[in-house]
This record gives structure tokens, sequence and C-alpha cells, in this order.
């Protein structure tokens, strides 16, 4: 994984995108920062946190990940396993569907996925430290260089989606206290049917990962 470390930046997503298009693709490539001013979150909503947080992107070959991962799953998939890496350093993150980083009931980051050609960009922000009092922060000291080696580590040995969604089905029980925003309107998720491609069942329609 070749990883470019940048103090300041926008947005990491953007910022990867156009590098790659100017070099093109050779290796699965991340940009990490502390600080970004106009960072890409869910629905067009930006994410810029404030100085000392984690934002980074990065991106792969489609070819690189599991055979049965579904595309629409690809944000489930990749915040599923950063949150096992934190859960190995005595974090209690999880993960609220379809791809929100939480401690307790308070949002703490979040994950966006885009697909461009045959290239997957992650884009994937958490709160180290406070922003406000309507988010959380990590509630674990991070080294950043040492938990992306073993992320990036992780994620090469292309564990399936099968074994990662038996664990977040689990886990979704959780969420279910929670609300999601689908076609503009807040929608509980406290019945809602979680289906094995990583979409939930919700008034009678499916729905796949927000982003």
């Amino acid at each position: 994984m070749k990883i470019i470390r940048l103090n300041e930046i926008d947005s990491t997503h953007s910022y990867l995108k156009e590098y790659i298009k100017e070099n093109s693709y050779t290796t699965p490539t991340c940009v990490v920062t502390s600080f970004q001013t106009n960072g890409i979150g869910s629905r067009g909503n930006s994410w810029t946190g404030v100085k000392g947080n984690l934002f980074f992107s990065f991106v792969f070959n489609k070819n690189e990940l599991p055979l049965d991962l579904p595309m629409q799953s690809y944000s489930i998939y990749f915040s599923y396993i950063l949150k096992q890496v934190l859960e190995k350093f005595g974090s209690k993150v999880w993960i609220k569907w379809p791809n929100d980083f939480y401690i307790e009931d308070k949002k703490i980051g979040g994950t966006i996925t885009t697909l461009s050609n045959e290239l997957v960009y992650c884009g994937i922000g958490i709160n180290l430290i406070s922003v406000s009092s309507e988010y959380g922060n990590l509630d674990i000291a991070l080294d950043v260089d040492n938990t992306l080696e073993l992320y990036f580590d992780k994620l090469k040995k292309q564990l399936s989606w099968k074994q990662i969604f038996s664990e977040f089905k689990i886990e979704f029980q959780k969420s279910r206290k929670f609300k999601v925003t689908i076609d503009n309107q807040k929608k509980s998720l406290e019945n809602a049917i979680l289906n094995s491609d990583g979409s939930i069942n919700i008034d009678n329609k499916k729905v796949f990962s927000l982003r």
C-alpha cells in the first residue's frame, strides 16, 4: 500500500481521485491527513471535523477484493474491518447500518465508497478528539500509522464477505433503536430486515447502503 501523508487538504477523496487520474493506477494507494476542510459526507453533506482527527481515502482495483463481496456493500465491508482493528486496541466502537462508526449512541465517523471504472475509492473519517456535543469521538488513543498498517494488511487478506457479514448481522441489532435517512425521510430501523447482501427491507422497500 502506497501511503501519501498530507498536513491539510480539502478532501482526501477528491485528492486521491485526481492523483490517480494524473498518475494512473498501479498499486493500492492511500491519502491520509489530520485535517480536511471540505470532506465528502453522505447525501452531499461535508465531513470536515477539526484538526487532529483522522481522515483517509484509499483505492483498490475491484479485482483485489473478495469475489463474494457485493459491490453495494463495499462500505459496510471496509467499515467493519476497521472496526475489528480498533477493537484490538480496546475500543468499543460499533457499526450502525450501513457504515457509520458509533461509540455508544453517538456517531464518531463514517465511510463513503465510490466506483470509477474498475477502481473502488473509499473515504473514512473518524473523530479522534471532540468536535461538538452532537458527535462523539474514539474512546482510545490511536497510533494512526500502526492502525493503518494493520488495517491494510487485513484488507490484503481478502476476508470473505460471508465471514464479515456473519459478525455484522449480529451487531445490526444495535442499529434497531436508530433511524436512517431514506429518500430524505427519517425511517426507524426497529423492524428492518437485514439481507445477506447487506441491504435492508424497510417499509416494503429494499434499500442498499446509502453511500
